[in-house]
């Protein structure tokens, strides 16, 4: 029997795009991968395996969701949103187009939090911290449009510790803006200090590090664009009033 030919999936998960990050890039060095039917089929399996867990982690919430009595400890409806929270940043790593199942639960977080608005709706400071949380919630999944944040982010993620520097000076400049978002200034800091030493390893190797070069010089911007803003808000604090 001919074996299984194995080919990039349409809309890989994580571990098949760190594969496809790595496959032939020296910004990885010994970490650069090879694309073949072996690599394509671990990470595909991997991948398969995660989405697996996702879907029934999903189907459970939904089932806890559709068992809440009409007059639900709070508790129990804040432990479900807490998931569905979590749910949704998962989705957008896994494989496949999960773009109605984040639908699914962005509607069952509306109609949790209409839930918990009713029963705070006779405490103003309540109120106003639902809104504020509203709001974060609404960032954050404008945040998450990017895989590469929700690679990142994920906790079992395969960009390994050694992978993050090379996978921020391969990715794209939208992917960038988000990622760089991640990282505080000390470790800005050091991202830029090990990409530079990579950088001009590379360069004195011959390679072309043209795209690299230029994720290195918005990353140092983003950098001092954080600086200034730290600065500004500083002179704020101390100025005296007017």
């Amino acid at each position: 029997m001919d074996k299984i030919k194995f080919i990039p999936s349409q809309n890989p998960g994580a571990f098949e795009r760190h594969l496809l990050r790595r496959e032939n890039n020296p910004l990885f060095g010994e970490r650069k991968s090879v694309l073949d039917n072996d690599s394509l089929m671990q990470a595909q399996k991997k991948d398969h395996e995660i989405l697996q867990q996702f879907m029934l982690d999903f189907r459970d919430v939904m089932s806890q969701v559709v068992a809440f009595k009409p007059n639900e400890e709070s508790d129990v409806i804040l432990e479900v949103k807490d998931k569905l929270d979590k749910l949704y940043a998962t989705s957008v790593s896994v494989a496949d187009d999960q773009s109605k199942v984040r639908e699914s639960i962005k509607k069952l977080i509306g109609v949790i939090m209409q839930s918990v608005r009713k029963g705070a709706e006779n405490d103003a400071h309540a109120l106003q911290e639902l809104d504020q949380e509203d709001k974060a919630r609404e960032a954050n999944y404008a945040f998450l449009e990017s895989k590469l944040v929700a690679d990142i982010l994920d906790p079992d993620s395969p960009i390994e510790n050694t992978d993050l520097v090379p996978t921020l000076l391969c990715a794209s400049k939208e992917d960038l803006a988000l990622a760089s978002q991640l990282f505080d200034m000390q470790q800005l800091t050091y991202i830029l200090t090990e990409a530079e030493n990579l950088l001009n390893r590379l360069e004195s190797e011959g390679h072309d590090v043209k795209q690299a070069a230029e994720n290195f010089v918005f990353i140092e911007g983003y950098k001092q664009f954080m600086e200034q803003q730290m600065k500004q808000q500083g002179m704020g604090q101390t100025s005296p009033e007017a």
